[in-house]
């Protein structure tokens, strides 16, 4: 059974940071495009980051210079610092991995909540 879990959320003061962690099991993801989505509250989910299995990094323009996304395949897990939290980052932060191998093959975790308030 192929699972994503993701840990690092939590109530964070605005200005602060966070670090999200997701590892992967049931399959080895290093040759996947993995990353991380957010849902606000009444609104679509949305992207985060993506780093592909080559390490090119893709960034939402309205958070470019405040999260950073990292991966460690031998661990089969990709993580997101971010940095400078606003109340409008809050959210459940999603870990998402795909690739296409003859088929698209697509897999979320169950997601993580990060709450920014004073």
């Amino acid at each position: 059974q192929v699972q994503l879990v993701e840990s690092g959320g939590g109530l964070v003061q605005p200005g602060g940071s966070l670090r999200l962690a997701c590892v992967g099991s049931g399959t080895q993801f290093s040759d996947y495009v993995m990353g991380w989505f957010r849902q606000a509250p009444g609104e679509q989910r949305a992207l985060v980051a993506t780093m592909s299995r080559g390490g090119y990094e893709n960034y939402a323009d309205s958070l470019k210079g405040r999260v950073t996304i990292s991966r460690d395949n031998a661990k089969n897990a990709v993580y997101l610092q971010m940095n400078r939290l606003q109340p409008e980052d809050t959210a459940v932060y999603y870990c998402n991995a795909r690739n296409f191998d003859k088929r698209w093959y697509e897999y979320w975790g169950q997601g993580t909540q990060v709450t920014v308030s004073s």
